[in-house]
């Protein structure tokens, strides 16, 4: 069967554009199909993203040394990103994470770290205090610290950046979304919601959460997507000199396990301090279940969490408004992103963010890519395979 692309990547989100940017530079007959963010989610019908923000925590800190192996590699490419695409995404605030003296999250962190030769400053409570005296953390905290390499990107101008240089290298952008594959005389039948059809050789999922949606995989993915909500707190433009230097958070306590972004101004030209890390999960169970909840500002027990919080460790902080929205997250049982086959030669999934892959994804975008050309990952240093899971 004649073929219209030699390879289609479905999804357009962080993961999916860095996949069709890194096969676009080193094969012809590329196409990455997903559509652009909608004007207005709240009466929007088709699927979502979860870049549709300004603010994601990047760092190399992590316990976890394969992650902090991916962020790492990531990072050191964001300023070639940025300058071949025009398109400015990354703010070098530096990073900071917090749990109590002596747990296995700073011992992990630093070890971590240390053998990928990132620089990083030990707090004890009284260092966190000096340096950051905006926070008011628990009694007994001790601190990880990274000022270079560390801060916050917007994801969708990350999102942007990629896909234009996919566009670039001659990658096809489809605007649209998909709604089904099968295979067929050797090739696969990718069908999008506005009725078009293509013909690839080969397809890589990367369709984040909606990677559950039925009929896009020979078999189901095994992953749980979990709704999440985030609260921004204003921050007035003549209040945000108090929190100047501010780092991204990860605060990982008793009763607390947070994420917060220092101010970042929004499209609507004002500041928000954000804050995630829902208080319990809601699972999101099908596509319909994604859709509903993507339309929503999130939960009120998640935005009532995040008051106390804020107010318990950002206590300087009079917000004139607090807002909140919905995203989602892609939890696999390894842990790690699944990059590998499905029964099917010809279609393979890249996909599981962990609710940490923004920072990560070009070089998780960057094996999806190497999975297509070369039928497998080959040795990258990481501990794991990727493999996929499915059900």
């Amino acid at each position: 069967m004649a073929v219209d692309f030699r390879f289609i990547v479905i999804g357009r989100g962080m993961m999916g554009a860095a996949a069709a940017k890194y096969l676009a530079r080193q094969t012809d007959g590329v196409a990455v199909i997903g559509p652009d963010e909608p004007e207005d989610r709240r009466v929007h019908e088709g699927v979502f993203a979860s870049h549709y923000d300004e603010g994601r925590i990047t760092r190399t800190i992590d316990p976890d040394r394969d992650w902090a192996l991916l962020a790492n590699r990531s990072i050191a490419r964001y300023g070639e990103i940025a300058k071949e695409s025009g398109i400015d995404f990354y703010t070098e605030a530096g990073c900071v994470g917090v749990a109590p003296a002596g747990s296995d999250y700073l011992r992990d962190a630093r070890q971590a770290a240390v053998s990928l030769r990132v620089e990083t400053v030990s707090l004890d409570e009284g260092g966190l205090k000096s340096q950051f005296p905006y926070f008011a953390f628990p009694s007994g905290s001790a601190g990880i610290f990274g000022a270079k390499g560390a801060g916050h990107i917007s994801p969708r101008k990350l999102v942007k950046a990629q896909s234009l240089l996919a566009e670039k290298a001659g990658a096809t952008v489809i605007r649209d979304y998909v709604i089904s594959t099968r295979e067929e005389g050797g090739a696969v039948v990718v069908t999008t919601a506005g009725g078009e059809v293509y013909r690839a050789e080969k397809v890589l999922l990367a369709a984040g959460g909606f990677s559950i949606s039925q009929n896009l995989l020979p078999q189901s993915v095994d992953m749980t997507v979990y709704g999440r909500t985030v609260s921004l707190f204003e921050v007035a433009e003549e209040d945000a000199h108090r929190f100047g230097g501010m780092p991204s958070l990860i605060l990982d306590a008793p009763g607390i396990a947070i994420y917060l972004l220092p101010p970042i101004r929004y499209p609507d030209g004002r500041l928000y301090l954000k804050i995630g890390g829902d208080p319990d999960n809601l699972v999101l169970n099908n596509d319909k279940d994604m859709r509903a909840w993507f339309r929503t500002d999130g939960r009120e027990v998640a935005r009532e969490h995040f008051e106390r919080i804020v107010a318990r460790i950002v206590p300087e902080l009079q917000a004139r408004s607090i807002s909140s929205a919905s995203c989602a997250v892609s939890y696999t049982k390894s842990r790690y992103p699944m990059i590998g086959y499905t029964a099917s030669p010809h279609i393979a999934v890249l996909t599981g963010c962990m609710g940490t892959s923004a920072k990560s994804s070009d070089e998780i975008g960057r094996l999806g890519a190497e999975l297509i050309l070369a039928g497998r990952i080959k040795d990258q240093g990481y501990a794991t395979d990727f493999a996929p899971y499915f059900r």
